[in-house]
C-alpha cells in the first residue's frame, strides 16, 4: 500500500513506467501519466476512470516488486470480468461511500458470491476531488475477500442458518427460499417483513407468533408516517397477506408459501429459480458473504461493514446511494 501510494503521488513512476506504456491503450502512455510524473496529480476525472487509473498502477507495483522474480506480465482486462485475469483477481476501489456498481449476471451471486477474489481498496476520492486545484489521490485501506465473500453478509447470515434444516426438510423448498433471498428488495414493505420471519423460520411456535403483533403495530407505524409526509400508504392486502402465514401449520410452510407470492406478485417474470450449476453452488458455497448487496440494473456494492463502517452507511441495502 506504502509503494502504490508513492506512485499515487508521481514518485519514483520511472521504475513502472515500462509496466504503464505496455498495458496502455496501444501501447502508449496513457494521456494522464506526464501530470502525475511532473506534479504528482491526477487529472480530476469521472470515479471509473480514476478506478482505471488506480488498476495500472497497482499492476506495475506487483510487477516490479511481489511478482518481480516470476517474470509475470499482467493484464487488465475488467470487459471480461475480471481486472487481472493472470492472478484471477478483481480489484475494487470504493471510496468515502463505500460503494461501487458491478455488472449483473445471476442474483444468486448474492448468496453464493463471485467466481473470483477481490481485493478491495478503500480511497480518498470523495475528498480529493473536492480540491480545486489538485487532485491527489491516495489509498487509506484495503482488504482481501475470498470469492464466495463477495455476497451479502446479512441474506448469507439468514441462508446459513436455515440451510441444514431446510435441505434435511426438501432441497426443493430450500432453493424456493433462497430464490426469495437473492431476490430480497428491502424497499418493499412486504418484503422486510418477510425476511425478518425467515430469520424466524424454525422459531418455537409461541416466539414466532409474537411477530403478529409487530407486524400489525408496524403496517399501523408505517401508514401514518406516510400519510404524514403525503406518500403512497402501504396497500391492505399486504398486511392480509402477513396475517396468512400465522393461520398456517407449520407457520415455516405458511413463511414460504408467503415468499413464493411475494416473488410472483412483485417480480412477475423477472425472477426465476436457480439453474443446475447456481442450485449446487447454493448448497456447497460457504455463505460467508461480508458486504451488502442490493440490485438497480447493476450490482450495488457496499464495503462499508467490511472496513468497520456503519455510521453513515445506510441499513437497508436497497436505499444506498452510491457512487
Amino acid at each position: 500500500m506504502v509503494t502504490l501510494n508513492a506512485a499515487l503521488r508521481g514518485e519514483d513512476l520511472d521504475r513502472l513506467e515500462h509496466v504503464i506504456k505496455r498495458i496502455g491503450r496501444g501501447g502508449q502512455l496513457p494521456h494522464w501519466y506526464t501530470e502525475l510524473k511532473s506534479k504528482g496529480t491526477i487529472v480530476n476525472l469521472d470515479g471509473k476512470t480514476i478506478g482505471s487509473i488506480l488498476e495500472m498502477l497497482l499492476v506495475g507495483v506487483l510487477e516490479t516488486s511481489v511478482l518481480k522474480d516470476t517474470g509475470l506480465r499482467l493484464r487488465v482486462n475488467p470487459a471480461r470480468g475480471i481486472d487481472l485475469p493472470d492472478l484471477d483477481l478483481g480489484v475494487k476501489s470504493p471510496s468515502a461511500n463505500y460503494c461501487t456498481s458491478e455488472p449483473f449476471f445471476s442474483a444468486y451471486e448474492r448468496l453464493y458470491g463471485n467466481e473470483h477474489d477481490c481485493l478491495i481498496i478503500l480511497t480518498d476520492y470523495q475528498t480529493a476531488k473536492k480540491a480545486k486545484d489538485t487532485f491527489r489521490l491516495q489509498a487509506e485501506s484495503w482488504q482481501y475477500l475470498r470469492g464466495s465473500e463477495i455476497a451479502d453478509m446479512e441474506l448469507c447470515r439468514i441462508a446459513r442458518k436455515n440451510r441444514p434444516l431446510l435441505l434435511a426438510d426438501d432441497p426443493s423448498t430450500m432453493m424456493r427460499v433462497f430464490r426469495f433471498l437473492a431476490y430480497v428488495n428491502q424497499s418493499d414493505w412486504r418484503c422486510r417483513r418477510l425476511l425478518a420471519l425467515v430469520d424466524q423460520l424454525y422459531a418455537p411456535i409461541e416466539e414466532f407468533d409474537k411477530n403478529l403483533d409487530l407486524i400489525e403495530k408496524d403496517y399501523e407505524k408505517q401508514n401514518q408516517s406516510r400519510l404524514k409526509k403525503n406518500g403512497e400508504l402501504i396497500p391492505e392486502c399486504d398486511l392480509v397477506a402477513m396475517k396468512k402465514v400465522f393461520d398456517a401449520t407449520p407457520r415455516s410452510l405458511g413463511v414460504i408459501n408467503q415468499l413464493d407470492n411475494w416473488v410472483t406478485e412483485f417480480l412477475k417474470d423477472a425472477a426465476r429459480a436457480p439453474n443446475d450449476n447456481e442450485r449446487e453452488r447454493l448448497i456447497q458455497s460457504p455463505l460467508d458473504g461480508k458486504i451488502g448487496m442490493s440490485f438497480a440494473l447493476q450490482w450495488r456494492y457496499n464495503f462499508g461493514k467490511l472496513f468497520g463502517k456503519t455510521n453513515g452507511v445506510t441499513a437497508d441495502p436497497e436505499t444506498d446511494t452510491c457512487g
